[in-house]
């Protein structure tokens, strides 16, 4: 399997492609990671070195890769974090130019506008860029709760809410939704939820919450479920094998105290998750 990753990407730490990647290969795909930024270490250290690429450059490397005549043989196609449009559009242009080459490609858009607490944390124009443009040209997508309500108007407070913005955001493009994160008046203090959902069904997944604040979680769960279904064809599988191996990569680095994940160190939890966690179907 081969799959097309374009994101930010830094040296020391798990953010991005340096999240994203990884997992990936431990499963046996052979990844084409293409990076939108390169940066010493990720944001949230509040000072870091580096450039941020552009459009143009993405749109080279897409030429060399098509120069070797491959790209029938790109499986699918993940995008994360968009710093602008300009990068936006190039990457729009890789998932056509892959699809051209494979029909059977799949896209799967990481949709990062914010979260709970944060608000929006990406540039102007971005959260109508991925709602106008990226999120209907995608076949998966991966929000989570304060990014599913920006993208669908619905405010969620039940499962049904959360249902409710799911299938609206299929019914804007994406055959395949799956919410990252979260919390709803049926979400227990101590847990958190995550849900998929496909022509088949909408599931549910609900694990213990950790006291952990990491970046690179969510790159990671979107590579790892885009994997997982291109395998199974099971948003039902993918969520669930998705939701396991996070879940134990977020315990052991609350374990060790680790202000990075254990992308590294916790690697067989993304192979044999040390506690499998079974979809409910809602």
């Amino acid at each position: 399997m081969n799959i097309l990753s374009i994101q930010s990407h830094v040296a020391y730490g798990h953010v991005g492609n340096a999240s994203a990647t990884f997992p990936m290969q431990r499963l046996g795909v052979d990844v084409w990671p293409v990076h939108t930024v390169q940066f010493s270490n990720h944001t949230g250290y509040g000072s870091w070195k580096g450039r941020v690429f552009d459009g143009g450059m993405i749109d080279e490397v897409m030429d060399g890769i098509a120069e070797r005549g491959v790209l029938a043989q790109c499986d699918g196609v993940i995008s994360g974090y968009m710093g602008s449009a300009d990068i936006g559009h190039a990457i729009l242009s890789a998932v056509e130019r892959v699809r051209a080459a494979n029909p059977k490609a799949i896209y799967c858009c990481d949709p990062v506008i914010g979260d709970v607490g944060r608000g929006v944390f990406v540039r102007p124009g971005i959260p109508e860029f991925m709602r106008e443009q990226a999120v209907p040209a995608a076949d998966i997508v991966t929000p989570n709760q304060f990014e599913l309500e920006l993208l669908t108007d619905v405010e969620i407070k039940t499962i049904a809410d959360a249902h409710r913005a799911i299938e609206a955001l299929r019914d804007a493009g994406p055959k395949v939704v799956m919410v990252t994160s979260l919390v709803t008046e049926e979400t227990p203090g101590d847990s958190i939820d995550l849900m998929a959902a496909d022509a088949t069904g909408s599931w549910r997944v609900r694990t213990p919450k950790l006291d952990v604040s990491v970046n690179g979680a969510g790159d990671a769960i979107a590579a790892l479920f885009l994997t997982h279904y291109l395998r199974e064809e099971s948003a039902a599988a993918a969520l669930s094998k998705a939701a396991s191996s996070i879940y134990g990569l977020l315990k052991r680095t609350k374990e060790v105290g680790s202000r990075e994940i254990l992308t590294v160190a916790a690697q067989d939890e993304f192979v044999t998750p040390s506690r499998v966690f079974e979809p409910q179907a809602i």
